[in-house]
């Protein structure tokens, strides 16, 4: 590997006096597009921090040691985590323009996966459409969903059971990977129990049936929804209220759930699953392993900032480095 050394550019600026008035000009520096403010490391320089630390996942001291045998640029911990915070709060716009548009999304994707601040467990959330990503870290209750939508939300929310999700009032999309992977422990448990067998195998048929057999007219796939509801309705039926019938909870819930579990098939921009989230938190979950977390608010901040950013650039299909430099250079129009 050759070593490909860091450029230090030194600026000099030379004060000069009128010998009239006798007085002192300087020039103003003329760094925009060069620096973020008075800083010392160029937009360059940055931007690769950012992209070696959220798109490649390094560790601090990883990108210092990258920094000093590729570059060989020395680099203290510190400054290479004050960069971090430079490029997060010049994101800040951005990442509240992301935010907007994910609230105005006629569909959004929720999860959320355990996070830890300091050694304080907490949780991140993630918020994601078809081309834009945002996280957030706090509690796990459903004022973070609340918080983070709006009480005027007016697309699909589409999510697992987990009770924050289940209490809210909009509209909803629960998610069928995770309903069949419950149908599916439970064939686990009760591999001898022919009912058991055959109701699951009823489920997995109508929901093969309704995926695969939507129409093109809005009152056809209205009339497929109703159908299928219908049919669910008639499977869970025998089985509520029964307590040595090891369907019942799974019954009990898709009968309360029913109206928010076959939108996808009247709607056909809704998706039936919510891998979309599960995905968007991969990198994340990743992050988590490598470092455990973050060590303070503003470590936190500064991260679901930057997973915010390079989450949605990486949705987009746009090269990270690129837009990291575009992001920390000024527009020239």
């Amino acid at each position: 590997m050759v070593p490909s050394p860091v450029q230090v550019t030194e600026h000099v600026y030379v004060e000069r006096r009128c010998p009239h008035c006798g007085g002192r000009w300087l020039p103003g520096p003329e760094l925009a597009g060069v620096v973020v403010g008075q800083g010392r490391l160029g937009v360059g320089l940055l931007s690769l921090i950012a992209t070696l630390r959220e798109e490649l996942r390094l560790p601090v001291e990883r990108i210092q040691w990258y920094l000093g045998a590729v570059h060989g640029l020395a680099l203290s911990v510190g400054a290479i985590v004050g960069a971090l915070h430079t490029v997060a709060a010049r994101a800040a716009t951005t990442v509240s323009g992301i935010r907007a548009a994910i609230r105005a999304s006629p569909v959004l994707h929720v999860d959320e996966t355990g996070w830890r601040e300091d050694g304080t467990n907490g949780y991140v959330w993630t918020f994601s459409t078809a081309a834009e990503r945002a996280f957030v870290r706090g509690s796990r209750e459903r004022a973070m969903l609340e918080a983070a939508v709006g009480e005027d939300y007016g697309g699909v929310l589409v999510s697992d059971f987990y009770a924050a999700y289940t209490t809210y009032a909009g509209r909803h999309q629960y998610c069928w990977a995770h309903l069949l992977r419950d149908v599916d422990d439970l064939v686990g448990e009760h591999r001898d129990a022919a009912a058991v067998v055959g109701w699951a195998d009823s489920v997995r048929a109508l929901y093969a049936r309704v995926r695969t057999g939507a129409t093109a007219t809005p009152s056809g796939r209205q009339r497929e929804r109703q159908e299928a509801e219908t049919a669910l309705r008639h499977l869970c039926a025998p089985y509520l209220g029964v307590k040595e019938a090891p369907q019942r909870g799974l019954c009990e819930r898709m009968t309360k759930h029913l109206s928010d579990l076959f939108v996808f098939v009247e709607h056909p921009t809704v998706p039936a699953t919510n891998n979309a989230a599960e995905r968007s938190l991969r990198h994340l979950v990743t992050c988590r392993k490598i470092s455990g977390g973050t060590r303070s608010p503003a470590g936190t901040q500064t991260k679901m900032t930057l997973a915010s950013l390079f989450g949605t650039w990486r949705l987009q299909g746009l090269e990270p480095l690129a837009q990291c430099r575009a992001l920390l250079t000024p527009s020239q129009i």
